[in-house]
């Protein structure tokens, strides 16, 4: 049996063994809308709970738009523009708008990828920015939350008089669903704030996984974040397999995003009748495989279809290696899960410290394989054991000693696959 994986910009094709009882789990969605410039305008015009974006904008003279970084999928050349449009007829103008690539900790945008991410045309003609979390002093302190996390907004977002934020909606390993709030916190928050909601506190909590909306507390979190830095409208869309887009949600923040993730939910959910004893599974391929720590995304959504005990493969480019210096310093030094978890205990939040944590709270219940070739095992600590230069030697030995007939659940396009078993 022959399975194309998602795998960097091409894809990675598997010739799989007889014996096992292979599943397809593949992403489902909505149809592609069939005309995505009407739908954008009659959001934007008739937005949820909110007044349309052109009278949002009268009066003002400046904007602030929070926008996906290159690690994400967002079709921001596709709906920037009539949200833009709108902006300049409510008399905002051109020089008066800033775009701000929410990258939180990861790394800055260069001036190709800025391109990409909201198209050459408005990257020449409007002031595009990187955000950057390490620098404190470009942040405006806006306090506590009621839970205590300190909260620091990128300056040139807050000094805007009208705060935008353009996502899209999938499931998220920690926040249960992307797009929405995460665009401010932690997409324009200093490394002191996010450093507080990416702790054990959060990590830790059951309800902080994937699909997990109403009762997530790091949702929570975020929602009051965003509330503080004044989050005054929303863009988000849906997207389909093919990446084309399958829904339109704008309007008020929290009530548009609810809106965008119960459709979501309704249309993208794939019910399995039993757990897998194995599960192959990808990083989702470019662009969300350039480095391993964005792989971890693959393990844990395949955490919620696997039986306990049962092992799980990654199949990740890493085309740009490891991910930032101190994930790779963590990785390297990763000794077991069980010592890394307590590691973390009653000590200072470090910088990445959280995609690793996920990592080994799988890793607890199920043995990790992986096949990430722009990251080498000898960089993996401990978990290098099961690093394969090899796709077909990583198959052979996920799939070993399984019995005849063992279920194997594949899932070609990773975490953007939303996955669970019936009960």
């Amino acid at each position: 049996m022959q399975t194309h994986f998602a795998f960097g910009k091409t894809g990675l094709t598997l010739s799989l063994p007889g014996g096992p009882a292979y599943e397809l789990v593949e992403s489902r969605s909505a149809l592609p809308l069939s005309d995505v410039h009407a739908a954008l305008g009659a959001a934007l015009d008739a937005p949820i709970n909110s007044r349309p974006l052109r009278e949002l904008a009268a009066g003002k003279r400046t904007a602030a738009i929070s926008v996906c970084d290159i690690t994400r999928p967002a079709p921001n050349s596709l709906t920037l523009p009539p949200l833009l449009r709108r902006l300049h007829e409510g008399g905002i103008p051109v020089e008066g708008v800033t775009i701000l690539i929410a990258t939180g900790l990861h790394r800055v945008a260069t001036s190709d990828e800025i391109n990409v991410i909201v198209g050459p045309e408005i990257a020449a003609k409007y002031r595009v920015v990187n955000h950057d979390a390490r620098d404190f002093s470009a942040h405006r302190s806006l306090g506590l939350t009621r839970r205590g996390t300190p909260v620091f907004i990128d300056e040139r977002f807050m000094e805007a008089d009208l705060h935008i934020t353009l996502g899209f909606i999938e499931q998220h390993l920690m926040l249960g669903f992307s797009g929405g709030r995460k665009l401010i916190g932690p997409g324009l928050a200093a490394q002191e704030t996010i450093k507080v909601i990416h702790s054990p506190r959060f990590m830790r909590e059951p309800m902080s996984t994937e699909g997990s909306y109403a009762g997530n507390p790091l949702h929570a979190e975020l929602l009051e974040i965003a509330a503080m830095a004044r989050h005054d409208f929303l863009l988000d869309v849906t997207l389909t397999k093919s990446r084309e887009v399958s829904g339109v949600f704008a309007g008020e923040p929290v009530a548009a995003h609810a809106t965008g993730v119960e459709f979501l939910r309704t249309t993208s959910l794939e019910r399995l009748s039993g757990l897998a004893d194995v599960v192959i599974t990808s990083a989702a391929g470019h662009p969300l495989d350039l480095t391993f720590y964005q792989t971890v995304k693959g393990i844990t959504a395949a955490q919620h279809i696997v039986k306990p005990g049962g092992k799980i493969l990654v199949l990740g480019e890493c085309s740009e290696g490891i991910g930032s210096p101190e994930f790779a310093l963590k990785l390297k030094d990763f000794s077991s899960n069980e010592l890394f978890l307590a590691g973390l205990l009653d000590v200072p939040v470090e910088v990445d410290q959280w995609q690793l944590e996920k990592l080994a709270l799988v890793g607890l219940k199920n043995p990790i394989y992986f096949y990430t070739p722009g990251a080498d095992s000898s960089q993996l600590g401990s978990l290098g054991k099961n690093a394969f230069s090899c796709a077909e030697d990583a198959v052979g030995a996920v799939l070993q000693g399984l019995p005849s007939g063992a279920r194997v659940a594949l899932v070609p396009e990773g975490p953007y696959v939303f996955a669970r078993v019936d009960g």
